[in-house]
């Protein structure tokens, strides 16, 4: 099992910046694919960002291209969410995902429990 615990989440104001993280324990850090989605109320939750195990490649949904930018640390056993340019419409549970093969298309092997950002317009 691999326990995953975000944090970082809060209310900003449209335009500002947050940073997500979250730490990893249980597993092989380094082993993992890690992401993080998002989640609205009454939605399915989805993909926002991906990096690969050794930090080398990045990918991201078109709504936060150019905003968002996803990093990892392994020696900490931790990836991290930069967010800035915050608009409304990020307004979401955003969960970490981990799994050895693809957090992009899923299934997802384990989660984080969530952290809530809010952007007030």
């Amino acid at each position: 099992q691999m326990l995953l615990v975000e944090s970082g989440g809060g209310l900003v104001q449209a335009g500002g910046s947050l940073r997500l993280s979250c730490v990893a324990s249980g597993r092989t850090f380094s082993n993992y694919i890690m992401g993080w989605y998002r989640q609205t109320p009454g939605n399915k939750r989805e993909f926002v960002a991906g990096v690969s195990k050794n930090d080398e490649t990045t990918y991201y949904a078109d709504a936060v291209k150019g905003r968002f930018t996803i990093s990892r640390d392994n020696a900490k056993k931790s990836v991290y969410l930069q967010m800035n340019n915050l608009k409304p419409e990020d307004t979401a549970v955003y969960y970490c995902a981990a799994d050895p093969w693809d957090v992009q298309t899923g299934p997802i092997d384990f989660w984080g429990q969530g952290t809530q950002v809010t952007v007030s317009s």
